[in-house]
């Protein structure tokens, strides 16, 4: 219960599927939680567990919009001044289809989602962390930015999820399945055989992982690129 007691973590997209697994993995260890997100109808859910403005605190932001996460870390500063962990949680699956087909606003949706997002929450949070005395964050961009930290005592780490299971899967396997004409069982088998172990990974497998790697147990990793995906490793 205590593993990460009041350690302040930020997640990107916290309010659903992963993000929303961590952050109550996160609480249960005893971590203080803040979160965001861009669905009201799952910040709503968010905001009615028993920690609600005590320990985890909800707020709405598109984290692709500057502007929005500014203000985000705005308010977090008036909570907090410094914090041990970030998570870039937040990502989209993008549209499915060839180039030629592609919709170019859906194309640079896709960018600012899944990588702008993670600049501009990496950093507003440097200062934060630089100013706590032990610190952890997992970013995307972590070789770079563990060799730039490092002498900061700053940890970074990136996880890389398998085929979670959830809602994000459930649309991919519908858009695929429509867009080759095949069935989704079918598809939903071809993306459960991608890892040897033949298996789902599960939102809370990612939570636990995230927690681990907040913990004094992984004082030593960093710049790492850790796989959570069942060895998604095929022989044929």
């Amino acid at each position: 219960m205590s593993l990460l007691k009041n350690k302040k973590v930020i997640i990107s997209a916290g309010a659903s599927g992963i993000g929303w697994a961590t952050a109550k993995v996160c609480l249960e260890k005893g971590a203080i939680v803040f979160i965001c997100d861009i669905d009201k109808k799952y910040l709503s859910k968010a905001k009615k567990h028993k920690q609600n403005n005590k320990k985890l605190f909800v707020y709405e932001c598109d984290a692709s919009n500057e502007k929005e996460v500014k203000d985000l870390f705005l308010k977090i500063n008036k909570k907090t001044k410094k914090i041990d962990c970030l998570i870039n949680n937040v990502g989209i699956a993008g549209p499915t289809g060839t180039i030629e087909k592609l919709s170019s606003n859906d194309w640079e949706r896709t960018l600012k989602v899944n990588v702008i997002s993670h600049f501009h929450f990496t950093k507003l949070s440097i200062p934060m962390l630089k100013k706590n005395a032990s610190k952890w964050a997992i970013v995307g961009i972590t070789k770079t930015l563990a060799m730039e930290l490092g002498k900061f005592k700053i940890r970074v780490n990136a996880i890389c999820p398998g085929t979670i299971k959830g809602d994000r899967m459930v649309r991919v396997i519908r858009d695929k399945s429509k867009f080759l004409k095949i069935s989704k069982k079918k598809i939903e088998k071809e993306f459960i055989s991608m890892a040897s172990m033949n298996c789902w990974i599960y939102e809370e497998d990612i939570g636990k992982t995230c927690s681990f790697l907040m913990s004094d147990d992984a004082a030593r990793l960093s710049g790492q690129i850790i796989a959570v995906d069942g060895n998604a490793i095929r022989l044929d």
